[in-house]
């Protein structure tokens, strides 16, 4: 069995930015993968402006000892000012311009008026509560680098250099399908033996979470031809085909062999808990049936395969940790790798797996990690009452107050 780090180094070293983009207006894009680099075409702010409300002055004019000066003008924000006359203060807004020959602002809570005339009852230095012109973007910068993954702020820096519209990479197409002969979906009667398909519901979520044009086939029936038919049709015109569970050795397992029929299997089976039964591997598209195994999809005629294994916390987690730094890695997202975080353990974990585990806990408000009592892969409550998870090496068993290292769902799940 692969370790994860060397399962995760397999599915990035295969992966290449999809081909193709499209032009969106700003106010559309989030989330979105930028293809090309965003420059600013100006200055930001494009003027200097003052950062507080009060009085813009000349210092030499204070420096001289006259402290009472007449009022010469109003600027509030948007307003092109006229030039400051020397022995003169400008009443002037957060945000506003400042004028010409005012070399510093004096904020009004250190002011005194007097009809038109302001006492001022403090001596600035020159460049006081002054933004300068460029003073947070210089015209002609990167602001946003290709392969910035959009998010709100990330656009709301965009619009702030004028960008009505921006240059991203095409959606990521995703084919999912779900194996076994015991599925039920939700308002289906559920029969002896049967369950219902919770994994379709994660999953969906999961690659909605990231943006993806997705063509769900739904449950394919326990069968060998079957699974290679779904696996035909969904190689087409899909950069990714997704499926959970069949990956195991069982006798109804039968995506293993599909796809080793239909294409190739370059990875299976990795060394964690939970989720060991995870495929890698590509399936040749229609027509192209001389594909070589050392081609890389899809521009060689081939559709990249992932099958996730059919438990629904494996799934969950082998989605987080493998599936989701590979489709960004296909949009186009140059950092991939979550942040993870130094917490304290305030538990015990005595026996110690040969696997590396992914346990279920979450942050207790004295800032260390519980643990969920049942680390099963079938307890999918596991997954709502955490909200992370401790990679805890092979062979290692946790003691309270421990540091170990734990990824949050906010790392995971956008």
């Amino acid at each position: 069995m692969l370790s994860t780090a060397d399962a995760l180094a397999t599915l990035l070293g295969a992966a290449r930015a999809v081909e193709g983009t499209e032009t969106l207006p700003t106010l559309d894009a989030l989330n979105r993968v930028l293809a090309a680099d965003v420059v600013s075409p100006l200055d930001v702010p494009p003027m200097n402006t003052s950062s507080m409300d009060g009085y813009a002055v000349r210092v030499a004019d204070l420096s001289q000892g006259e402290r009472r000066l007449p009022v010469s003008q109003r600027i509030p924000a948007g307003h092109a000012p006229q030039p400051l006359a020397a022995g003169t203060a400008a009443r002037i807004f957060t945000g506003a311009t400042v004028p010409s020959g005012a070399d510093a602002i004096v904020m009004q809570e250190q002011t005194e008026t007097t009809g038109d005339e302001v006492a001022i009852l403090h001596t600035p230095k020159a460049g006081e509560w002054i933004t300068q012109q460029g003073a947070d973007i210089r015209s002609g910068s990167v602001i946003l680098p290709a392969g910035t993954r959009l998010t709100p702020q990330a656009l709301g820096l965009a619009a702030s250099v004028g960008c009505a519209t921006l240059t991203v990479a095409r959606r990521v197409k995703v084919a999912v399908f779900f194996t076994g002969d015991e599925l039920t979906m939700p308002g289906e009667p559920l029969k002896p033996g049967a369950i219902y398909n919770s994994n379709r519901f994660t999953l969906r979520g999961l690659l909605a979470n990231l943006g993806c044009e997705v063509s769900d086939y739904g449950i394919v029936p326990d069968r060998l031809d079957a699974t290679r038919a779904t696996l035909r049709e969904a190689a087409h015109a899909h950069d990714l085909i997704l499926t959970c569970g069949g990956v195991s050795v069982g006798e109804e397992d039968h995506v293993k062999p599909a796809v080793e029929a239909e294409g190739r299997l370059s990875m299976w089976q990795i060394a964690m808990k939970p989720g060991k039964p995870l495929a890698f591997g590509a399936v040749r598209r229609s027509g192209d049936a001389n594909a070589t195994a050392t081609a890389t999809a899809p521009d060689a005629g081939e559709t990249f395969f992932i099958g996730l294994p059919g438990n629904p916390v494996s799934s969950f987690a082998t989605f987080l940790l493998f599936v989701r730094p590979f489709i960004l890695r296909l949009a186009g997202v140059r950092t991939v790798t979550p942040r993870a975080l130094s917490l304290r353990a305030d538990f015990s974990q005595s026996k110690a797996d040969r696997r590396n585990e992914f346990l279920r806990a979450r942050v207790n408000p004295a800032g260390g990690l519980d643990l969920f009592p049942n680390q099963s892969s079938a307890v999918l409550t596991s997954t709502v009452w955490g909200d992370g998870l401790i990679d805890n090496p092979p062979n290692h068993a946790i003691s309270a107050g421990e540091t170990v290292r734990f990824i949050p769902f906010s790392e995971l799940l956008n």
